[in-house]
């Protein structure tokens, strides 16, 4: 496992990798739980309930009527960047009733990925403006349901009345590599706003 792999040669150096915690956030059913799911090197840890009747009058499942089961506390996975690198990954939970969690979540989170899904843009506004109100560093990824992206990223940075500096990338949940770079684009804007605040 290349969790194990890195473990042991910072134990032959002397050292530790760093670990950073990440979050991945946004609406009911933009696809958190696959993201998280398709680029950890464990077997992720999932919360997820079937959907009930009981929900019904609670959670708004337009355009996701297709939708069985929903992640009730959070998810959690790892991926190795590099050899001195290791990224803690959280998925949020997406229905308002469980936002309460999101304060408790987001404690130590480095930075965050915000799941857009372009047929209900209106479903990622709450994450935007929680991070943006807590100063956490993030990058939008839209997510392409089917592998379709109907709209150029401009487009969606001005629905999404997001400023230049935050990273706008179309991706593709269920592929890892596609989760891996909007990851590496995270890691790089961190890098980046260190170095800047650095002088």
């Amino acid at each position: 496992m290349a969790g194990s792999d890195t473990d042991a040669r910072a134990s032959a150096d002397g050292g530790a990798p760093d670990t950073v915690k990440i979050l991945i956030a946004g609406g009911f059913g933009v696809g958190k739980t696959t993201m998280v799911g398709s680029v950890s090197e464990i077997r992720p840890l999932r919360t997820e309930e079937p959907l009930t009747m009981a929900g019904l009058d609670v959670d708004d499942l337009d355009g996701v009527e297709e939708k069985r089961v929903t992640t009730v506390a959070m998810d959690f996975g790892r991926i190795t960047v590099s050899d001195d690198l290791v990224l803690y990954l959280f998925g949020t939970p997406g229905q308002q009733r469980f936002w309460f969690m999101w304060n408790d979540l987001a404690l130590g989170a480095l930075g965050a990925v915000v799941l857009v899904d372009v047929r209900r843009p209106k479903s990622s506004f709450a994450a935007i403006d929680f991070f943006e109100r807590r100063g956490i560093p993030f990058v939008v990824a839209v997510n392409g349901f089917h592998g379709e992206h109907p709209y150029p990223v401009e487009d969606i940075r001005e629905a999404l009345t997001l400023p230049a500096e935050v990273p706008v990338l179309l991706c593709d949940a269920r592929e890892r590599e596609s989760s891996r770079d909007v990851l590496i684009a995270l890691i790089d804007l961190l890098i980046a706003q260190a170095a800047a605040a650095a002088g």
